[in-house]
């Protein structure tokens, strides 16, 4: 590979869509792009006119990615060339059965075309590297290959913990339920069973944040898009947030278009969204969340939603420190921490989940300035 010549990349997977998206994306870059829909093409190519690196889908008919990444390697010029598996099995097993095949990068589909663009040149790079640096080469990639295992490790425990967590969480609810509607039950105790389902419907709701973080880094976090009614919305999140607002001695109000919502008196119809009824109602509890745990004490939060051009807004606002105009991005980025205590702070991962959900959409969330406290806005599209 001269100097002047294009890089060369073989693309070899059985998916149409996905070998023109690789094709349109590498031929944006200059680079020089040959196609094949199966795994012995791919091998004819190669032997016919070695590629600097080769695109190879694992779970293909015929030969599948393993094998075809073992017989590359025995073919002249097949033994140093980068290697890039593309697949849609994003476990430890099977980026085991890549690396020990030979394969020297593992991306997951449905890969984005500027990850798709980094790999690659990166691939390639290192191969010039090696070229000149093999033992330095090879140390860089042994603790990538590790890093890599053991984010995945990370990942597949976590979505262990996650699953596993939602039945004794459940349970934990229904229980609490139950004590609240024993006739026989004290007022304390139904006061006790209340606080713990607020408390039950919060780590539920970090639980569902967790498990769509993972789905939006996969790229599966597809919102199922219905008609909702924004009053009976804020009513039930209202109704829901409420008694936990009251505790912090704050004053909950929600209104649609002007018209108050009154939380266990819910109204029909009025201001209308389009978007997923789930996502939706744990964004606005995440917003109303992170007001009750920053607005001071004897003041009120609004949850508000307002038609505007093009779609609908939504906002959530407290009369608390607010966030510094520098720091309005940094607090929907995962565990950011902003500011100096008792300023406002983000810890978890909430508002980074309301910013995924949002972005989901097609719309866009943003913070303004209260005067005093903070203003979380949201923009929702019509269609």
């Amino acid at each position: 590979m001269g100097e002047s010549e294009p890089v060369r990349v073989l693309v070899v997977d059985d998916n149409a869509e996905n070998r023109a998206l690789a094709r349109a994306t590498l031929e944006d870059e200059g680079l020089a792009v040959q196609l094949a829909a199966t795994g012995e093409e791919g091998l004819a190519l190669f032997a016919s006119a070695p590629a600097d690196c080769v695109l190879l889908d694992i779970r293909m008919p015929g030969l599948d990615g393993i094998a075809v990444c073992r017989r590359l390697r025995e073919l002249p010029g097949g033994a140093d060339v980068p290697i890039l598996f593309l697949t849609a099995q994003r476990d430890v097993d099977t980026f085991d059965r890549a690396h020990d095949a030979g394969g020297d990068d593992f991306l997951t589909k449905p890969f984005r075309p500027s990850e798709l663009i980094a790999r690659v040149g990166a691939a390639t790079k290192l191969r010039r590297m090696a070229v000149e640096r093999r033992e330095l080469y090879d140390l860089v990639r042994a603790q990538r290959d590790d890093l890599l295992r053991l984010q995945l490790q990370k990942e597949q425990l976590v979505a262990f913990l996650v699953h596993d967590l939602k039945n004794p969480v459940n349970a934990i609810e229904l229980h609490s339920q139950r004590v609240s509607r024993d006739p026989g039950g004290t007022e304390r105790s139904r006061d006790a069973a209340a606080r713990i389902q607020s408390e039950v419907r919060s780590l539920l709701r970090m639980i569902m944040n967790l498990l769509d973080l993972g789905r939006a880094d996969e790229g599966r976090l597809a919102p199922a898009r219905g008609r909702i009614s924004l009053v009976e919305l804020f009513d039930e999140v209202a109704t829901a947030m409420r008694p936990r607002a009251h505790e912090n001695r704050l004053v909950l109000s929600a209104s649609a278009n002007g018209a108050v919502v009154n939380a266990g008196e819910p109204g029909r119809g009025g201001l209308m969204v389009n978007a997923d009824l789930d996502l939706l109602r744990r964004t606005i509890e995440n917003l109303v969340d992170n007001a009750i745990r920053y607005a001071p004490e004897d003041t009120a939060i609004a949850v508000t939603a307002v038609t505007r051009e093009g779609g609908v807004e939504i906002r959530v606002a407290d009369a608390g420190l607010g966030v510094p105009p520098d720091q309005h991005a940094r607090v929907f980025e995962r565990f950011a921490q902003v500011g100096v205590e008792p300023a406002r702070t983000s810890r978890g991962l909430g508002l980074a989940f309301c910013k995924l959900a949002v972005e989901a959409h097609g719309g866009r969330i943003w913070i303004e300035d209260g005067t005093p406290g903070a203003i979380f806005c949201i923009m929702l599209p019509d269609a």
